[in-house]
């Protein structure tokens, strides 16, 4: 049996207030024709697929659109879990039409799809936290915990105000509902896992959001599935191997959703496997639609001419320009009239007479509101916080 694991698709996100529709569209029909041209039976998807509880409906028009395609009218597997960017009821909404496809939606981890046959795979039994299927003959079970905040568990997992009380009580729960559910893998069944969740050590980047403030939930890598030939993450933006000791994985997140990413190459993993024996895992990758490139200049002449020469590319840019003045109106004009599509133009004052100006830089609204925030609050604002201010300010003017 061959499935493809992607996730963190975070469908009506922005950068920075900029919309990235036009390349979300791009990759979905890119997914599509992967998933064609490699014959793939199943398609795990991991969480976030939307980057707001409450999408626009471009985005779920594009989400429905996507994995109705995939399926082929139930001629494959879609198996689809909630992020923490997801309101699982809002995800589980479309789950008794998209059910008729062969797109199974789990909101919770109280959530199960009902038994069902289809021309190429049946739903032979499904409960809570477990799915058994059958596809090309071969017997598959996934054991499934969509995003499980101590909210959504519905019980009471951290009572204490230590850290690290509260990080390893949480853990523990995770790893405890995880034997539970292993008891489901069978000898000669193809025996997967997926869930959307930080396992420590996880390299992470800005564009995600915290799954907590403080960062208590998180599971120790002993605490994931020790017995599945596969499990499919979900929240990292990063694609990532999550322990060297088991086939955990993170698919990462298709575009480059920050600055920070743009070197972050994009893609998912393609798993060839069978019942006990190991999993042969090919990482397949993604085109760059429109690549985000940070530009450091000396003087505004060189920033000019960064823009001429970058002027037929397709990118995202930000500038961060060396000077001994401040960068006039009609400069920062002159660029974006040039250069479409530029987020940020960031002055860096250099020295003039042995004064040392770089600490009394000019600063960009996002900067300011940033600083503010981070003073008021003790919490540097970041991912969807950010992006939700630099959207409200664009709309009032050119920044």
């Amino acid at each position: 049996m061959r499935f493809i694991h992607t996730s963190d698709w975070h469908l009506g996100k922005t950068l920075d207030g900029h919309s990235r529709l036009n390349e979300q569209e791009k990759f979905c029909e890119e997914f599509i024709n992967i998933v064609n041209q490699n014959n793939i039976d199943m398609i795990i998807i991991a969480g976030d697929i939307y980057d707001t509880p409450n999408p626009n409906a471009e985005s779920e028009n594009l989400f429905y659109k996507t994995v109705s395609k995939i399926s082929n009218n139930g001629q494959r597997c879609v198996l689809i879990i909630s992020g923490n960017h997801d309101d699982p009821k809002r995800l589980e909404a479309s789950s008794h039409l998209a059910k008729e496809q062969g797109i199974i939606i789990l909101g919770s981890h109280l959530s199960y799809a009902s038994s069902f046959k289809y021309k190429n795979f049946e739903i032979i039994k499904g409960k809570e936290g477990c799915l058994k299927l059958t596809i090309n003959n071969e017997k598959i079970v996934v054991i499934t915990l969509p995003y499980p905040s101590e909210k959504r568990l519905d019980e009471l997992i951290i009572n204490s105000t230590n850290y690290i009380d509260n990080q390893q009580s949480y853990s523990k729960k995770i790893g405890d509902i995880f034997r539970e559910l292993e008891e489901n893998f069978e000898e000669d069944t193809i025996n997967i896992a997926t869930s959307h969740l930080f396992v420590k050590g996880g390299e992470s980047t800005e564009s995600e959001r915290p799954i907590e403030f403080g960062k208590s939930l998180v599971v120790e890598k002993k605490d994931l599935p020790n017995n599945a030939q596969y499990v499919a993450l979900g929240h990292l933006h990063k694609s990532q191997k999550a322990s060297e000791r088991l086939n955990a994985y993170y698919s990462g997140s298709p575009l480059q959703y920050s600055k920070e990413e743009r070197l972050n190459t994009k893609g998912a993993y393609i798993v060839d496997i069978k019942a006990g024996e190991k999993a042969n895992i090919e990482q397949v990758y993604f085109n760059n639609y429109k690549p985000i490139e940070v530009f450091t200049c000396d003087g505004i002449k060189e920033a000019v001419n960064i823009c001429i020469e970058n002027r037929n590319r397709d990118i995202w840019s930000y500038f961060e320009i060396k000077t001994d003045k401040e960068i006039s109106k009609n400069d920062v004009k002159n660029m974006k009239d040039i250069l479409k599509d530029i987020i940020e133009i960031k002055s860096i004052r250099t020295s003039i007479n042995n004064v040392d100006y770089n600490n009394s830089k000019e600063k960009t609204m996002g900067e300011l509101f940033k600083e503010f925030y981070t003073f008021s609050s003790e919490i540097e604002p970041k991912g969807e916080l950010m992006d939700l201010f630099m959207e409200i300010i664009s709309e009032e003017g050119d920044i």
